[in-house]
This record gives structure tokens, sequence and C-alpha cells, in this order.
């Protein structure tokens, strides 16, 4: 064992922090605990490093699933079983399915957990020698709709930005994100800069008063829905005053619109009908603001804007990142240091996922399944028949859940991600799980809520004992290499995929021994792409570190490109960028005299997720000890609760309940619950037995920051002790 520092890549947010970890005395049953640090070369931490990554070796050992297990159905327990025999009931049961009902039958749900080794494999096996495009991750839940937002915009997926630009912006625009609690190293990026510049500006668009709005100079608290509204009514000021007073206030980029872009005319005849009264009015802010902000968006020489869940997370979310992209390109603000459109992504490798064509539409090097010629290049690539890959969109991981309602999926397999948290209508979920046929299960840790599910449960090696690469937001690839034995018999995620494949006969498409032979034939399918990594390699990562794409081979390192678009010439058949105007269509589930609340959640600092990793880590859950839910003080007077009282929350289709934090923070009629809490850590308080599963038409990405609720105050006498056990809160103890 080295005492020298390995450097590695912290496997939470987006963000990619990098990190290095040593080992520290004393060994426990030999083996090494481990002090992690911020990595000071990184360059996109810079050596910051937030309190997940700081404690994320705490939980290394704890309730992990060491050894396959299996069940005959979920009434029973499950016992220890050997990997041939948990390939062979797997191998098995896909031949069954494919025999009798045929290869959509099959599912796979992935995740941002997952290295791009991973997802490549996955999608080798599922789309390529399986034939059905039935593979989607929970990247779905996270950054779908920046994905379709960017490729009908602007031509291709890919965030245009960097890190830097948050330290060359003259106006920060921040939307949908509580970039302080979720993505805190970029933040703490952007908050210096801000800081140590007193003529930037930071607006911050959110109907909570998080502690990003806390350091804006403009804070818009707009009601939840009206973001088109906003964003319409800043395009019609703009416009407003560039036609009126072109010389004074030359706010609009007339040279890039006739040059670069499409749509322009159309656009601008709808956004009129945006005028600043009726939109203050809808959005519940006033008309000062609202021109402040159009004014600061107008006058700055370099706009970033930077979003998240709060704009993804929509019924119209591919519509909001368009109608946000619309600005940029009226005002030219995209292609240069210090501006344009910036998607924070929330999974460590959800961008990894989607170069690698982890989502149930895309194939690896950004294609696409509906493409035939896509499908051709991958065919002949991997060695497959012509028309072996499907050429029908496969299904999300909702059309999974409603496969299984329908009895038309018989196989699901669920890897490195926890569905029966995540998932809208969790009723409806579990009661979708329990219909199923047969569940493979491939997790790190156990008990997690939705191991009580499976059929057949695959220990995953994890951050720590396998190596791979992940990308960031800002397409930077690291190489997160092993620096110790997998606990158990736990294998990487690759590994059980090629197995998988090989004893299904596809033994000239699995032939890999290591992670690194895996992305040297990944990268050979993005070569040409706008997701060019044919230049990079694990062996070129260990020497040189972190790279950003694209990068291709013929260039060195030291000529990546920084920014996408900087010749301002679009990935689009004509090469232009395309301005689409929209009406809002507002909340898929709007509050009504029943349920007159609407509910949004989101993430808490310390905590990930499901807390499959955090729930298990000391410091961030006294940190983070319990649910709750904020509610204003005009609201709470009306509902007759104080600090620390219990509120039952109904929505149509679940209830949960939560003590009350009483907050100026939250706007009036709204309230917020922290995701992160499923039955397994606290009783009644998931935030997505509330939700419901309606999605955005053009990125399928559930509305996950809305619902219409109802509250109800709970007395000592109103609670019911007699309430039936879920099968999710019956996990502990079920392995013989």
């Amino acid at each position: 064992m080295t005492n020298d520092a390995i450097k590695t890549l912290c496997p939470y947010c987006g963000v990619g922090c990098g990190l290095e970890v040593l080992p520290m005395a004393p060994a426990t049953n030999g083996t090494p605990n481990w002090k992690v640090r911020g990595d000071r070369s990184h360059p996109s931490s810079q050596g910051m490093v937030c309190v997940k990554g700081a404690t994320v070796a705490e939980s290394i050992q704890i309730d992990r699933l060491l050894y396959p297990m299996w069940r005959d159905s979920l009434r029973e327990p499950f016992r220890r079983i050997s990997w041939d025999e948990a390939f062979d009931r797997l191998v098995q049961k896909i031949r069954q399915v494919q025999a009798t009902q045929g290869a959509d039958a099959l599912c796979m749900y992935g995740s941002g957990q997952f290295v791009t080794e991973d997802y490549y494999t996955a999608q080798k096996l599922m789309k390529g020698c399986l034939g059905t495009n039935n593979f989607d991750a929970n990247s779905r839940l996270c950054m779908s709709s920046a994905v379709s937002g960017y490729v009908q915009s602007l031509g291709s997926d890919g965030p245009p930005c960097c890190y830097d630009d948050v330290e060359l912006t003259d106006c920060a625009f921040v939307i949908g994100s509580n970039a302080a609690e979720c993505h805190p190293i970029v933040f703490n990026r952007l908050r210096k800069h801000h800081k140590q510049n007193p003529d930037v500006k930071l607006i911050v668009v959110d109907p909570r008063r998080t502690p990003t709005a806390e350091a804006a100079d403009l804070h818009l608290a707009i009601r939840p829905g009206t973001d088109i509204d906003l964003l319409n009514g800043i395009a019609y000021l703009l416009l407003h005053w560039s036609i009126d007073a072109p010389y004074n206030y030359p706010y609009l980029d007339f040279g890039f619109i006739d040059d670069c872009t499409v749509n322009f005319p159309a656009f601008a005849q709808l956004i009129r009908h945006y005028q600043p009264g009726k939109v203050a009015d809808r959005c519940g802010i006033s008309v000062r603001d609202l021109e402040m902000a159009a004014r600061w968006w107008g006058e700055s020489k370099r706009v970033l804007s930077l979003w998240s869940m709060g704009m993804n997370q929509s019924s119209e979310g591919t519509a909001k990142v368009r109608c946000l992209i619309n600005l940029h390109l009226m005002t030219g603000q995209i292609g240069k240091p210090g501006a344009g459109p910036f998607s924070l992504t929330g999974q460590p490798n959800a961008m990894g996922g989607r170069e690698a064509g982890g989502l149930s539409h895309l194939l690896p090097g950004y294609r696409f399944v509906s493409n035939p010629q896509h499908r051709a290049e991958v065919e002949q690539f991997w060695g497959l028949p012509s028309r072996q890959i499907s050429p029908q969109r496969g299904r999300t991981v909702w059309d999974m859940i409603t496969g299984l309602e329908a009895d038309e999926v018989s196989l699901l397999w669920i890897a490195a991600t926890n569905p029966l948290v995540s998932l809208p209508d969790l009723e409806r979920t579990r009661a979708a799980l329990q219909r199923s046929p047969f569940t493979v299960y491939q997790e790190a840790y156990y008990p997690t809520e939705t191991a009580a599910y499976a059929h057949l449960l695959l220990p995953a090696a994890q951050w720590s004992e396998k190596s791979g690469t992940m990308t960031n937001s800002e397409r930077r690839v690291s190489l997160c290499p092993a620096f110790q034995k997998p606990l158990g018999e736990a294998r990487e995620d690759w590994a059980i995929f090629c197995e998988v494949g090989r004893r299904l006969g596809f033994t000239e498409q699995f032939p890999f021994q290591s992670a690194a032979e895996i992305h040297a034939e990944f990268v050979q399918l993005t070569r040409g792409r706008v997701c060019d990594m044919s230049g990079i390699s694990h062996d070129r990562l260990q020497q040189s570190g972190p790279l950003q794409w694209p990068c291709p081979d013929e260039l060195e390192a030291t000529r990546q490109s920084q920014r996408l678009y900087t010749d301002l010439h679009f990935p689009t058949p004509d090469g232009r960028a395309r301005f689409l105007a929209y009406h809002p269509r507002g909340l898929a589930e709007p509050p009504d005299p029943n349920y007159p609340y609407v509910l949004t959640t989101g993430r808490l600092y310390g905590h990930w997720h499901t807390q499959t990793r955090t729930g298990r880590t000391e410091k961030i859950c006294q940190m983070h000890p319990s649910p709750f839910i904020e509610v204003h003080p005009r609201d709470a007077l009306e509902l007759g609760v104080q600090d620390g009282d219990l509120l039952e929350v109904r929505s149509r289709r679940g209830m949960a309940r939560f003590p009350v934090v009483v907050t100026r923070g939250i706007s009036p009629g709204t309230v917020f619950v922290p995701m992160h809490w499923g039955s397994l850590w606290a009783d009644r308080a998931e935030a997505n037995a509330l939700t419901h599963p309606e999605a955005c038409p053009d990125s399928h990405q559930p509305e996950l920051k809305a619902c219409a609720v109802q509250l109800i105050p709970i007395t000592p006498t109103s609670v019911d002790l007699d309430v039936e056990v879920e099968p999710a809160r019956q996990i502990t103890g079920a392995v013989t």
C-alpha cells in the first residue's frame, strides 16, 4: 500500500470535483480507512470539496450487498446463491422472454452513478445484441429536458460553456437551481467572482429564498409554473427597447440573428403578447424587478445562464429550456467566454451516459435510434447484422412502469439506482413492481427500498472498487481508478453486463478484460461527432489529468475546446441555431379549491438523492437528521400551525407527514419538502408519494417539481396509529 495520494473523482453531483484519497491508519480487518481531500490540480474544483465528497469514504463498508441473492417470490426471504447460479437464472429468463414475448418485454433501468464503461456495455448488450432500445437511466429524471432543449435549439446535446465562465461573466442568471446547496463548488467559484467584482450582477429565479437566492442582487420569486412567462417577458422588453430606441439600447445582436439563426420573426411576433404588466401579474413579481432583470441582461456583455431541476423537471421542461436559449440567441450571448446557456448536471456521470447512448432514444456518440444511418454505423461497428438495432424508441422508465401494469414487461433489470424513492407516484410504482414477473436489482448497498421488490440481487462494486471514466457538466472527462478490492463477491457493473452477453452467445462483442479496453472501443464511436473523445484514453488521463471534449486524436491537450460553437456554426442541417416560441401551459396539476397549495421538492446540501450512501454517513445524518416541510407564515397562520407541528400533506395520489418549518423563504401558497427520505429513513415522509408522472412531451421528464396538495394539521388524537406497513419497510433482515 502506497502513501501517495490517489487522484479520483467525487461520485456525487455533476460538478465532478477532483479528490485525493490517502490510506489512513489504523486499518480495520486489513482494509484501510481513507482520508479524502480536494485535489488542487483538478481544474473543475480547484481543491474545493463539499461535505459529501469529504465524507464519501465513510460509507464504503457499511450495509454492503456482498453476495448474489435469490428468491422465487417477493413473499419469501432471500437466500445466498453463487454467481454461476445467478447468471444461469438471468440468462435463462432472458431467453425465455425473447422466445415467448420478444425482446421488447426486456427492460433495463440504469444510473448516472455508472462509469461510462458501464453505460457503454449496457447499450451494447441491450440495444445491440438483444435488439431492444428499452434502456433508460435516472438521467430521464434529471437532464433529459436540457438534452432536448440543446438538441432542438442548437442541434446537439452538450453544454456549450465551461466552469471558467462563472469567473468571466458580468451577469449570471440562475433559474430553477439552488446551486449553493446542489452544486456548491461551482457556486463557490461564482460567488467569489461576484464578491470580488461589484459590477457583476447575480439574478436568481426561484419560488424559494434559497441560500442561492440569498446571495443574489435580484431575486425573482416567481409563482411555480410561470418560468416561460418570465422568459418571454424579458424577451419582450429586450426587443421593445431595441426597436424603439436602437441607438440608446442596442440590446439585440441583429447581425448574429441574421447570420446564425432562423425563425426569429415568428418568435418576435409571439413575444409581443408578453407586456410587462401582464407578465408581472402572472409571475407574482413587480414590473420594476422584471425590467431590472431585462436591463441587466441587455446591458451585460457576457451573460451566463445556469439552470437545473427547477427547469428540467417540468411537463414543459424542453419549452422552458428553449425559451432561455432564445434569450441567448437574440442577444448573441453564446460561443464566447463568460456567456452561454449552461445546464448544471445532477448525476455525476449523466453526461457520460448520454455520450454512451444511455437513454431510450440514444445510441453512442450522440446518435439517435430513429436515424437509419446512425443505426447502421453502430451495427457495423459492433459487428452485428443489418437492422439488428430497433428503429423504435425504447421505453422510458415510466413506460417501464406502465408496461409492468399492462403485463408487457416480463424482465426488469435495475442497476445503481433506487426508483422506489426517486420515481413519481410511489404507490403506483410499488404496485407495478409487485406485478413484475422477474426483477433484477444490481446494487452496492443493502437494504434499499427497491431491494424489497427484487427477485435477484447482484452485488455491484462501487466507487473506490472499480475503474472507469466520468464526464462532468463542463464536458470534462476524469479517470476514477480502483484503489481497493471489491467487498465480498461484488463485481463491476460492466463485468456483469459482459458476462451476461457472453453467456447469451455474444462472445465476439464482449471480449473485454478491463475498463480501459472498453473505453478504447467506445471513444472510436465518438470520432467526428460533436462529443469527439477519440483522443482520450485511460493512459492519457492517468498522465495528463482530466480532459475536456471535443478532444479528437489529432489535437494535443493544450488545444482542447473549452467552449462549443465559438465559430458561431451550429450542428444543424443549415448550421444555424433555431428560435422557437412557446406560450406556457403552466403546471400540469395547478392548485384548486380541494388542493390549494403547490408542493415543490428539492435537495439539501448534505444529502444525495435517496440516501443510499449519505444516509449511512454519520456527519451528514447529524447535519440533516429528519425531513420537514417549509410553510410561509401567512399559510401557517391560516392553518393554525407553528414550528415543529406535524402536517399531513395529501395529493391525489398519496399522503405524507412532515414537521413544520415556518419561514418567509417560501412564497405564500407554495410549500417545500426535501426529496431524500424513503421508507427506510423516515415513516411516511416520502416526497414522491405525492408527485405525479405527467411529463414533458419532448423530453419525457416527469414534473417532479410541482403538484397540488392539501395540508391538514395533525393533533395527537388525529394520528392514525394502526397503519399497515408497506412492503418496502419490511426489508431489513430479509436475507437468509
